[in-house]
This record gives C-alpha cells, structure tokens and sequence, in this order.
C-alpha cells in the first residue's frame, strides 16, 4: 500500500508539473501570437507560434485528466490519458526526426513561395506597408533580389541603412556602398525559420522527456491498481 501511495503522488505530481508546463507554453506563444503584430508576408512562414499553441492547449488537457485520474484512481481516466500520451509521444518523435530532415529544403521553399509575390510594384498597398515594416525590424531590403524587386517604383526609405561615420550598423545588417541594406529579407526569414525550429524541435524534446517519464510512471500505478481491483472505474 505504501508503494501505491508513492507512485499515486510521484504520478500526480508529473502530471501537475505537465499542466502547469503546457499553461507555460499556451501562455508565452498566445503572447508571441499577440505582439507579433500580424504580417501578411511572414505569417505563413512561421507556424511554430501556432503549433506551441495547440501542444500547449493539449498538454493542459492530459496533465488535468492525468491528475484526476491519479488523485481519484480512476483506470478509466488513467486509461484516456494513457492513449491520448502515446499518441502525442509517437507524434511528437516522428514530426522531430522529420523536421530536423527537411530543415535543408526550407530555405528553397521559402524562396520560391516569396518569388510568387514579384514584381512587387503589382502588390496591394498593405503588403508593400508589409514588406516596409519587415525590412525595418529585421535590418534587409527587398524580398529575394535586393533592393531591384522594389523596380520600377524606387525603393523606400527603410532599405537604407542611416549609418554615418559616428555610426556603427545593427548587429548582423550588411551595409551598401549606397547606403542601403544589402542583404534581402527572404535571407532573414530564412534565419528566423531556422532559429524557431531549433526552439520547436527543443520543446518536442522536452515534452518527449517528460511523457516517457509519464508513461513509466502510470504503467506502474496502473497495474498496482489492477492488483487491488481498481477502486474505480467511473471518471
């Protein structure tokens, strides 16, 4: 009975540990979702923000079913969360192994998706006001080629770099002998993407981690409560 007791709280207490990890990750990429501010060039290309959504909504979930599962002894409970962790496990490992795998082709399907929007003159007036505010924030100019995709309207005011003699460029921006920023921004982009799927494959990691250790652990509080006839079957 005291062994029972152990692995009751020890699994209570994994899975309390994986409620308030998922209500951490819902609550940061809602904020990142939030202060993004909504770029119609770049959101499609970043759907790690979404994707620690739903795993975050998800893990809230199990990590509530897991706890009133082991709090109640409830297998039936027990049992869903059992499932539904398995699954997100089996997910998890093969959407790691596959994105670390097609990390190479991102930056040829970046480009080719961004070179649908040239020229850039046909475009509305709100991705123009788009690609303005992306060529601030991240020190580029110009989608793919520089800053001749802006051709035949000249380019804008924030491809230049405003760097004098008394100033030294921001960290990673390539400075023109015009005084324009050299470097496009789908190279940029590129970057970003690469950066968020480390982060990504880090958390599917992680959780990867944290299930296999709740897999252990409700195995063994699950067959001590099959040997003691279960208390409950009812959730």
């Amino acid at each position: 009975m005291a062994v029972n007791k152990c692995v009751k709280y020890l699994l209570f207490f994994f899975n309390l540990l994986f409620w308030l990890s998922g209500c951490l990750i819902l609550a940061v990429s809602i904020y990142l979702r939030v202060s993004k501010g909504g770029n119609q060039i770049t959101d499609q290309y970043f759907p790690a923000v979404n994707l620690m959504i739903a795993i975050g909504a998800i893990i809230m979930v199990l990590g509530f079913l897991g706890c009133c599962g082991a709090y109640r002894e409830s297998r039936c409970m027990l049992l869903l969360f059992f499932i539904f962790l398995l699954i997100i496990f089996i997910l998890l490992v093969a959407a790691g192994i596959a994105g670390a795998v097609s990390q190479n082709k991102m930056e040829d399907w970046v480009n080719e998706q961004l070179k649908t929007m040239l020229p850039f003159a046909k475009q509305p007036q709100s991705v123009k006001s788009d690609l303005e505010n992306l060529q601030k924030d991240l020190k580029c100019c110009g989608l793919v080629n520089g800053k001749t995709d802006w051709s035949p309207d000249p380019f804008p005011v924030s491809c230049r770099c405003n760097v004098t003699k008394s100033a030294t460029p921001a960290p990673g921006a390539e400075c023109g002998s015009e005084g324009y920023y050299s470097t496009p921004c789908s190279t940029r982009i590129i970057n970003l993407m690469k950066e968020n799927m480390v982060i990504v494959l880090g958390i599917a990691f992680g959780i990867v981690v944290l299930a296999d250790f709740g897999l252990s652990f409700f195995m063994a509080f699950y067959c001590q409560i099959g040997k003691k006839g279960g208390p409950t079957t009812n959730a």
